[in-house]
Order: C-alpha cells, then structure tokens, then sequence
C-alpha cells in the first residue's frame, strides 16, 4: 500500500487554521481520499491528558524547558499511536500545529537554547516529518482580536494571554522557519478571506498530490 501525506497547519493565534483544515478534508474526502484530522497538544490518547495542563498554564510556573518536554512526550505518543500508523496505511493525516510550533513557542520566544530544541524534536517526531507545512500568515494583532471573538466568553488559554510583542516575535519566527525550508512550508496569506485561503490551501495541497502520483506512476514504470 502507498505511503499516506502528512500535512501540518501553523501561524499564530486566530489564523483560522482549524476552520481551514476541516474545508481541506473535506474536499479530499470528495476526492475519495481517507482523512485523518487531529491537533497538538493532544490527538492520541496520551496527549490529550498532557493537553490541559500545557493550555490551562499548569505548568508554566516550572519555565518552558519543562513545558517543550511535555509537549515532546505527547507528540511522541501522537506519532506513534495515531500519526504513523494513518500515514502507513496510506491515509492524508491533517495536524493543527505540530513540530513548528515548539520550535517558535518554546524554542524562540521561551529562549531555549536550539541544540535542546533539536535534539527534543529529533526523539519526539522519530522521523516523521511533514510533506508539507501550510504557515497561515497574519498580523499578530488582527490574531488575537480572532481569536478573542472565537472564544466569547472564555478566559484566555496560557498562550493567547502572552504580549502582543510576544505574538508579534511568534509571527517572525514562522515567517522565519517557511524561509528557511521552503520545499516543505507555503505560507498563505491569512487575512484574506475563508474562501479565498482554502482556494490557495488546496492548490498547495493539490501540487503535492500531483507530484506524489507521478512519482508513483514512475516507479510502476521501472
């Protein structure tokens, strides 16, 4: 059986990556393709217990080095409980934050020094890295208005609090990452509107399903 797609959704607060990675599934549910959507912190089992107490701000008080390793130990469990086997089995598996995120949330703007940062990433996804990162751009400001009309009357989760300055550095710092590898990451441009950044999402999606079956045409021709 062929091997699946891994594709994750990055950026700030209120970028609209969830609303975005459900219009992407279910347009390649249309296609006939099998869809896994999921999210971090959480997805498998083992992440979700981790997920409450990274976003409730639990722990916090203990500094960021013991926060990037809780979310190492759930994206472990993510990967080898839920992601792998999805990907191996052929399925398209959509993640809503993923590696990115630890290294601008915890890496950047928790200062952690980069060869922790590595060395973390490096036994947390073992291998599993995405064919494609889709970094939905948009003004941190314009973000966090989003986001705090999403939630309505909900406190704001540990990250969503943090300085506008704070947010404003998280936006660089992905801008800075989609630069630096850009045969994985696309960054669209969020501030346009849902149709208009589903239409560009698809057609980054689409080029990569249009090069993964040449390949595998290619290979069935040798």
């Amino acid at each position: 059986m062929a091997r699946g797609i891994f594709i994750t959704f990055e950026g700030g607060e209120g970028a609209g990556k969830s609303t975005q990675i459900l219009a992407l599934a279910e347009a390649l549910r249309g296609l006939g393709h099998e869809v896994l959507v999921t999210r971090e912190p959480g997805g498998s089992a083992g992440a979700e217990a981790v997920r409450h107490v990274l976003l409730s701000g639990a722990a916090e008080p203990f500094g960021p080095g013991m926060e990037a390793l809780l979310f190492a130990a759930a994206r472990s469990d993510h990967v080898e409980q839920l992601i792998r086997p999805a990907v191996e089995r052929g399925a398209i598996v959509l993640c809503d934050r993923f590696m990115d995120s630890s290294r601008v949330y915890q890496g950047v703007t928790g200062d952690l020094d980069p060869r922790f940062m590595e060395a973390l990433e490096a036994v947390a996804i073992n291998g599993m890295v995405p064919d494609l990162t889709l970094v939905l751009d948009l003004d941190a400001k314009e973000g966090l208005r989003r986001a705090t009309a999403r939630r309505g009357t909900d406190g704001a989760d540990r990250y969503e609090k943090e300085t506008l300055a704070v947010h404003r550095r998280r936006r660089e710092a992905f801008l800075s990452i989609a630069r630096a590898e850009p045969d994985r990451c696309v960054v669209v441009d969020a501030t346009r509107g849902r149709d208009d950044v589903a239409e560009a999402i698809a057609e980054a999606v689409y080029q990569l399903l249009d090069r993964r079956r040449a390949v595998t045409e290619k290979a069935g021709a040798a």
